[in-house]
C-alpha cells in the first residue's frame, strides 16, 4: 500500500508524523506523505517541519514523504503557492480539489490543473475537460477512502479511466483510523469501479519512484 494524502497535527490530524510512522508500519504500508493542509498563512512554517521530520525518520521502515495540500485558496493564487511549496522543499504537492461536501472555489480543479502539482485530490463532479488536462499534464486524479468527499468516487474513477487520465487511491487520513491495508483500499477501489486496482498502485509506485530519483 502507498498512501500520497495524510495530515498530522501540523494542520487538522491528531497525530505526530512519528506517530503516524508506527501506524503505517502495522498496516504494511511502504510509502507514504504527509500532506497538511496550507495556504499564505502558514506554508513557510509547515512545509520546512515537515522536511526535517522527514529527514530523521529515514529507515524506519516506511518511506516518508514531505508533501503539502493546497487548500480552499483563491484559484488565482495556486500556480504560486506550488511553486513556492516545491521551492521550500515539498517531494509531493497536492491541490485540495472541488469536493462537493466542502465550499471550495470554483475554478480550483483547472488552476491546480495548470500549476505544477502531483495530485489533485478528491476533484468532486470532475469534468471531461479537467480529466483531459489532467491526463494531458502528468497529474494524478485522487479517489478517496475519506468520507464525504468519497461521495464522487465513482465519476472520478469513470473519467479518468474513459480520459486514460492517472488514477491513484489514497486516504486523507487525520487519524490513525483512517489508514487502510492494501485489501480495504482494492474494496474501495472496486467499488468505484476501477476496472484494474493494480494500475492504481503501479500509478502510486511512479510519483514514488521519481521523487527518489530527483
Amino acid at each position: 500500500m502507498i498512501d500520497l494524502h495524510t495530515h498530522s497535527l501540523l494542520s487538522d490530524g491528531i497525530l505526530l508524523p512519528s506517530e503516524i510512522l508506527q501506524q503505517a508500519k502495522a498496516r504494511k504500508i511502504e510509502a507514504l506523505a504527509i500532506t497538511d493542509h496550507v495556504d499564505l498563512s502558514n506554508i513557510d512554517w509547515v512545509i520546512p517541519r515537515l522536511v526535517n521530520v522527514c529527514q530523521h525518520l529515514k529507515g524506519q521502515g516506511v518511506c516518508l514523504i514531505p508533501g503539502v495540500e493546497i487548500t480552499h485558496v483563491p484559484p488565482e493564487l495556486i500556480s504560486s503557492l506550488a511553486i513556492k511549496a516545491r521551492e521550500l522543499g515539498a517531494r509531493i504537492v497536492i491541490v485540495h480539489g472541488e469536493t462537493i461536501v466542502e465550499p471550495v472555489p470554483l475554478g480550483t480543479n483547472l488552476a491546480a490543473l495548470n500549476s505544477d502539482i502531483d495530485i489533485l485530490a478528491h476533484p468532486g463532479l470532475l469534468t471531461r475537460k479537467e480529466a483531459e488536462l489532467a491526463k494531458q499534464r502528468g497529474i494524478a486524479l485522487e479517489i478517496t477512502a475519506r468520507k464525504g468527499h468519497c461521495l464522487t468516487n465513482g465519476l472520478v474513477a469513470k473519467m479518468a479511466q474513459i480520459i486514460g487520465a492517472r488514477l491513484i487511491l489514497n486516504t486523507d487520513a487525520h487519524t490513525d483510523t483512517d489508514l487502510i491495508t492494501l485489501e480495504e483500499a482494492e474494496k474501495i477501489a472496486q467499488g468505484a469501479g476501477v476496472e484494474d486496482f493494480r494500475t492504481l498502485i503501479e500509478n502510486s509506485k511512479a510519483i514514488v519512484a521519481n521523487i527518489k530519483e530527483d
